[in-house]
This record gives structure tokens, C-alpha cells and sequence, in this order.
């Protein structure tokens, strides 16, 4: 296997056809996990199964030295130790969190990077204190539009060397559920979350959740960093500007039913009433309707909706199937958010394999 490490100026490569996992994807993968989608029986998803993606290397962070700075344009910059953040209100909100690039390697032909199937997802508790108070306080510009959020873990990524940095614009940062968070299900962040302290925006693919965080700079223009104007983008060629990826879209997994084989986790039930159950989320809005298919996607049935532990978290849904004659079958899922919004089965490409939302495909065999 060989390496398949960009060059300075390249934008994402994609797969030759027919072309295999490379080893620099094994290496990524071997660094990053997806949650088993047993974990989804979970309303809260134990830190150890929440999916992991860390872009460079995992910071250490001494805590009783780290400080949070806010600065740029506003009227007074702002220094803070993370005894005083944790003086201030605190609140705590569930949030499901995505990886943007979740469903990359189902997309034909292939972008190359963290090869992520369905897995890039869990839902925590998060606790910690707003951000917008924080910002009134500094007093931020009249003329500002960019709040940019930059992080303590540094490398390089298609020849730009950098630390991990993001925007969001001043009015989504200052948005009432966007918190400096310090907990994950109740106890303080690990270093992997993002220890000491990490950005939460709820309803935001996982790109925008910043990590590590040391810096906080409010900007009089707009944001022009490598993560924001190159990463995160739906491109379809090299010289397309694409659109920026933001919001998570409408999205079901069901928790595959009866039992795996080994190698190729296809699911194994027995004849008679099987069980479905599952999660569905969506950044904007709510999850109206999930619907299951057991052939293939050639008809659907409505489930039952659950309850939702939170405006931006996952809510559970449930459908019995009456498997009747033995044999190989094909479980699909797809959720509908309350704008209409429905999970395609196919989903439309990318150049860097982003958002992919298409529904799922489960193989089971009746015995």
C-alpha cells in the first residue's frame, strides 16, 4: 500500500477505481473510532463509544495553566483561567454531534481521508457556560462578522501547516445554545473531547465543535482559514468554490438487529416478529417522520417516534417486522426533518466526501 499524503496546493484526492484502503487511511483510522451501532440502545452515549475524530495530534493541556483569550474587534479583550469559567453560569444541553464526513467511504468513487461508514456519531451531555454572555461582556464591534474559535492542536494538512481553527458568524455564535463546555456526561471533558475546554454549537456538523480551545478572536471580515474556506466544502472539481458545509442533515441509523458474523457484520434473525429500533437527528428543526424499508427501499413503513432528550438531540424510533420466509434481505432507514427534508437513497457526490446523508443499508439473513 502506498502513500496518498496531498501536496502543497492539492485539494482532497480521490479513489482510482477499484482502488483500495490505502495505509495512510488505515492510520487514520486506527486513530479515530466511529460508535458501535449496538451503542445507539444508549439515550446517552458513554464517552468511550462517542466517536472520536482528532485532525492531528491529542494536546496536552495542563489545566491549571491553561487560559481562554478573547480578543479582535472588541471593546475589551478578555482573559480567562478555567476556575473562573467555571464561576460562571452553568448550564448543560444534549447534543448529538456528526461528523461531517460520516458516510465517506460509501460514496463511489471514494475521497480519500478518514474512511468513515455510519458510525461518526453519539450524543452527550455537555456541560459548561454559555458563550453569547461572554461575548456582550467583551463588547464585540459593530461591524464584526466572524467569531473564529482556534484550538491547541497544530499540524499540517495539504501542505499548510496550521492550528485547528473555525468560525462560525457572530450571529450563530452568539446563538443561546452555543457553550464553552468543560463536562461530557457529567464529568470533566477527557483529553480526547477536547480537554480543559471545547466549543459545543448544537445543530453543527462535529468540524465546527472546536477542541482544545485557547483562543477566541471576533473579526471586522470574514473568516479565510484553511478549514473553513478549503476543508469544509461541497466541491464537485478542483475549481469549484463549493458551498461551505454547516448545519447536519436529516439523518436515521437503526441498531442492526439479532446477532453478526464475524467478518461481515451481516446480521443473523430468526423467522417471526423482529425488533427494529433505532435513532434519527437533524441539525435544523426537528425529526418528523422515519421510515423503514425491509426490501431494499422498494416500499416503506412509517415507525414509531420516540422522545427527543433535547432540541439538538437524537430521538429514538421503533418498528416490528414480520420476517417471514428465510433468506437475505435488505433493511433500509430514512429520516424526514419538519421542513420536508427527506434522507435520499442515493446520496449526490462530493469531492471531499461531506455530508453524506444517504439512508442506510442493513444485510440481514432469516434463517
Amino acid at each position: 500500500m502506498t502513500s496518498v499524503s496531498a501536496r502543497p496546493g492539492e485539494l482532497a484526492r480521490v479513489a482510482a477505481p477499484a482502488e483500495g484502503i490505502s495505509a495512510d487511511e488505515l492510520k487514520l483510522a486506527a486513530r479515530n473510532h466511529g460508535m458501535p451501532l449496538e451503542a445507539l440502545r444508549y439515550d446517552i452515549t458513554p464517552p468511550g463509544l462517542h466517536y472520536l475524530l482528532v485532525h492531528y495530534d491529542i494536546p496536552f493541556v495542563d489545566p491549571a495553566s491553561w487560559r481562554l483569550t478573547i480578543n479582535g474587534a472588541v471593546e475589551r479583550p478578555v482573559e480567562l483561567d478555567l476556575a473562573r469559567l467555571r464561576e460562571r453560569p452553568q448550564v448543560t444541553h444534549t447534543v448529538t454531534l456528526e461528523c461531517a464526513g460520516n458516510g465517506r467511504a460509501r460514496f463511489l468513487p471514494r475521497p480519500i481521508s478518514q474512511p468513515w461508514l455510519d458510525e461518526a456519531v453519539g450524543t452527550a451531555q455537555w456541560t459548561g457556560t454559555p458563550l453569547a454572555p461572554l461575548l456582550r461582556e467583551a463588547g464585540i464591534a459593530p461591524d464584526a462578522v466572524d467569531v473564529v474559535f482556534t484550538g491547541q492542536d497544530h499540524g499540517t494538512e495539504r501542505g499548510v501547516e496550521q492550528d485547528y481553527a473555525r468560525s462560525l458568524s457572530v450571529a450563530d455564535a452568539t446563538a443561546d445554545d452555543v457553550l464553552l463546555a468543560y463536562e461530557m456526561n457529567g464529568m470533566p471533558l477527557p483529553p480526547q473531547h477536547g480537554a480543559p475546554v471545547r466549543l459545543i454549537a448544537p445543530g453543527w456538523y462535529g468540524m465546527a465543535h472546536v477542541k482544545w480551545l485557547r483562543e477566541i478572536t471576533v473579526q471586522a471580515e470574514p473568516f479565510t482559514g484553511f478549514q473553513n474556506a478549503t476543508a469544509y466544502r461541497l466541491k464537485q472539481d478542483a475549481d469549484d468554490p463549493g458551498e461551505p458545509v454547516t448545519r447536519v442533515r436529516p439523518k436515521a441509523l437503526l441498531a442492526p438487529p439479532g446477532f453478526p458474523d464475524f467478518q461481515t457484520r451481516r446480521r443473523i434473525v430468526d423467522a417471526g416478529e423482529v425488533a427494529l429500533f433505532g435513532r434519527a437527528w437533524t441539525g435544523t428543526g426537528t425529526v418528523a417522520r422515519v421510515e423503514v424499508s425491509t426490501d431494499g427501499g422498494a416500499s416503506w413503513r412509517e415507525a414509531e417516534l420516540g422522545e427527543q432528550a433535547g432540541p439538538r438531540a437524537w430521538r429514538s424510533w421503533r418498528l416490528t417486522w414480520h420476517a417471514g420466509m428465510p433468506g437475505d434481505y435488505e433493511l433500509c432507514v430514512r429520516a424526514t426533518d419538519d421542513r420536508g427534508e427527506v434522507q435520499p437513497a442515493e446520496q449526490p457526490w462530493n469531492r471531499q466526501g461531506m455530508a453524506n446523508n444517504m439512508a442506510q443499508r442493513v444485510d440481514v439473513t432469516v434463517r
